[in-house]
């Protein structure tokens, strides 16, 4: 009875919030519009003061250098991988390969780690995550557009508030500032405000996914052999990161956050760049289904690490 309850507060609260987002779509209680600026509210103003607190409380090792690394090296590894795979299946797609590699970790990632690992420090997902969003933001972009404009993805990353809090947190805790506010008792006043400042974000990011979810809508034939290339793909990478973390890092790695990490569905930002209108439709409708994916394996994990 007891793990059905632990179950419950976990995996409950998820989909209350997904089915609200799908309740404001049906209901028209919410637009398009709106849904657009509840997820520019999240990535510009919510998600940083979690990355802020998350970084300015980590304690700083090697792993805090490694870790980065290591991500973007089997981002680097599924984004082969994902090539590889749609060459071998005859797949005529640019966009497809793609669905293989990048995690949406700031609109889905940090919500679902708060949840199923609330005595964790946020930084243990935070840590890989940066090397993810390095290689977003640099390799998969300018493959993703096709471009090399090195000054426009330049332009990207230091008008980013994610990584202008994920240096400031760096800044105060990898510098000792954070200690010397513990010693004079005014920490709090930096926990306090960081905290209710980003309590709205898992709501907010869980009843806009609902919003997109239109499970109907998904050509589940079509996108099937993407799902299926996705999990493959993600099977191989946390494969080759827990033997990695259990050999050469010595367990630097939580390897809650590694499973976690890969449950994630790719970028949102994927159909974006996509040249042709049916591809656009395709790709989405893969996104779609792969968060839908996400979620159910959130909640079989949830049972999972309840039980053992």
């Amino acid at each position: 009875m007891e793990s059905l309850i632990s179950v419950l507060e976990t995996a409950l609260p998820v989909f209350l919030a997904l089915g609200l987002g799908m309740l404001c779509r049906s209901r028209n209680f919410l637009t398009r519009e709106g849904i657009d600026a509840l997820k520019k509210v999240v990535l510009n103003l919510t998600l940083p003061f979690v990355l802020l607190n998350a970084f300015a409380t980590a304690e700083y090792s090697a792993a805090a250098l490694i870790l980065p690394l290591m991500m973007f090296f089997i981002c680097c590894l599924a984004l082969a991988l994902g090539f590889l795979i749609i060459r071998l299946c005859g797949m005529k797609s640019r966009l497809a390969p793609f669905l293989a590699s990048g995690f949406e970790a700031g609109m889905l990632g940090y919500a679902l780690f708060v949840l199923l690992f609330p005595e964790e420090s946020v930084s243990q997902f935070a840590l890989p995550d940066i090397g993810q969003t390095l290689f977003v933001f640099t390799l998969y972009k300018v493959l993703l557009s096709g471009k090399r404009d090195v000054k426009a993805i330049a332009k990207d990353m230091a008008t980013t508030p994610i990584l202008w809090a994920v240096l400031a947190g760096v800044l105060i805790g990898a510098t000792g500032l954070y200690g010397v506010m513990q010693k004079y008792r005014i920490s709090g006043i930096l926990d306090a405000s960081t905290s209710f400042l980003s309590a709205p974000t898992g709501m907010i990011i869980l009843l806009t996914v609902g919003y997109d979810l239109v499970i109907r809508d998904i050509p589940w034939k079509k996108t099937g052999g993407l799902i299926a290339m996705r999990l493959v793909v993600m099977a191989v990478c946390l494969g080759v990161m827990i033997l990695l973390n259990r050999t050469v890092l010595s367990g630097m790695l939580f390897e809650g956050a590694a499973v976690l990490m890969v449950l994630l569905p790719p970028p949102y930002v994927i159909p974006v760049f996509a040249d042709e209108p049916s591809e656009r439709v395709q790709i989405a409708s893969a996104l779609s289904a792969l968060t839908l994916v996400t979620m159910i394996l959130f909640a079989v994990c949830t049972v999972l690490y309840q039980i053992f």
